[in-house]
């Protein structure tokens, strides 16, 4: 844990400290902030907090009092549940606002793990609960250097195992040569081994409606034949097999044949300019200094599919955070979902992927953005124009 910096944030947020609460491991964010490993499962209640100055102190169960002991500060020990109140009360005296695994009407899931009654228990002493939300994303979503440079090589590999994919499908398509979805996943996965890339699960290898679903992934049982004049989305995250290494994430699509559809034009057409506007909207404002929120990004971009009139068919938010997990735990590009006002803030990144999803067919088109002090920018390969396999 660096205590100073984690107290520096707590300040720079105006608030009184942090306070972390765990039982039973609900909350892995404590423990990845705090920077420490429980042995195991937490069986009774344990609390610390984090002044904006000053030492921190605990609060612990007589029966595990060890749980915060590679913590700094006075572990106030308990057993009665008189005690627990107590304590709770010694630790958060003269600290009119403190932060918590909050959000308010749950608008932010991702840091949402601190239950109604122990938020009602801290307000019951007479200290207002603000959201962490900013400051998880502070200790969270900033990537070290050593992060980016990760993200940029995973990128450079991940590109090319994106392009072998297509040449695969390219060469089987026109030969006519039998080709499943499930082949071309196995193919980026063996790629992916090759490269030194690893990845929790994907990719996604849609056709047709299959391209509709935007989780859709194929299996052993669900796998459907790719043929010419067929329509492809491949959905691809990967990142470096090394510590601290982070995602690279995107989405391409193209059709198996020379001649798509006027409808397969404008849709393509549709989803990368509403992609464009995003990034357009993202590097004006870090470049102006605009305090820009997530939330606005997916504004500007849903703006532009639901004037053409395909609303409906965008029906999952515009991008994610990325870090050490391809979902991380920063800003979303989100105000279908959730409305995130979270910052979007330097040393982040985060996806942009607009997507419309017919009957026959789905388009989705997936960059990486990375923000600087003053500049954001676009870490991979765009697509520009529709593939034609």
């Amino acid at each position: 844990m660096n205590l100073e910096n984690i107290q520096r944030e707590i300040r720079n947020q105006k608030l009184d400290g942090w306070l972390f609460f765990d039982h039973h491991l609900r909350d892995p964010l404590a423990y990845r902030v705090l920077g420490i490993a429980p042995t195991a499962a937490p069986t009774r209640r344990w609390y610390y907090l984090i002044p904006a100055q000053g030492e921190p102190r605990g609060l612990v169960h007589r029966i595990e009092p060890g749980v915060l002991g590679a913590l700094p500060g006075e572990k106030i020990p308990y057993s009665r549940w008189t005690e627990q109140v107590e304590g709770l009360r010694t630790l958060t005296a003269g600290l009119p606002r403190v932060a918590m695994q909050y959000s308010p009407l749950c608008a932010i899931p991702y840091v949402a793990m601190v239950d109604a009654g122990t938020v009602e228990l801290v307000r019951s002493l007479g200290v207002e609960v603000a959201s962490s939300a900013e400051l998880i994303q502070a200790f969270e979503a900033r990537w070290t250097p050593e992060a980016l440079e990760s993200h940029l090589e995973a990128g450079r590999r991940v590109d090319r195992v994106r392009a072998e994919a297509f040449a695969l499908i390219h060469e089987r398509t026109r030969n006519g040569a039998p080709l499943q979805e499930l082949d071309v996943k196995r193919f980026v996965r063996e790629r992916f081994a090759k490269a030194g890339l690893v990845t929790d699960h994907g990719p996604i290898v849609g056709v047709n409606a299959n391209a509709s679903n935007p989780h859709y992934e194929p299996t052993e049982e669900a796998t459907s034949p790719i043929r010419t004049g067929d329509w492809v989305l491949l959905d691809m995250w990967a990142k470096l097999a090394s510590p601290g290494a982070v995602y690279y994430d995107i989405t391409w699509t193209a059709f198996c044949g020379d001649n798509p559809s006027e409808e397969m034009r404008k849709v393509f057409a549709m989803v990368t300019g509403a992609r464009d506007a995003g990034i357009e909207r993202v590097q004006s404002a870090i470049a102006a200094g605009y305090p820009l929120c997530g939330w606005e990004v997916d504004d500007a971009v849903r703006a532009v599919i639901e004037s053409s009139g395909y609303g409906s068919y965008f029906t999952h938010r515009t991008g994610h955070s990325i870090g050490q997990e391809v979902h991380g735990n920063g800003a979303n590009m989100d105000n279908l979902e959730t409305h995130d006002e979270r910052r979007v803030t330097p040393w982040t990144c985060f996806s942009i992927e607009p997507g419309i999803y017919l009957e026959k067919f789905g388009v989705r088109s997936e960059i990486d953005m990375f923000v600087g002090e003053r500049e954001a920018r676009v870490t991979g390969e765009i697509q520009r124009e529709m593939a034609l396999l």
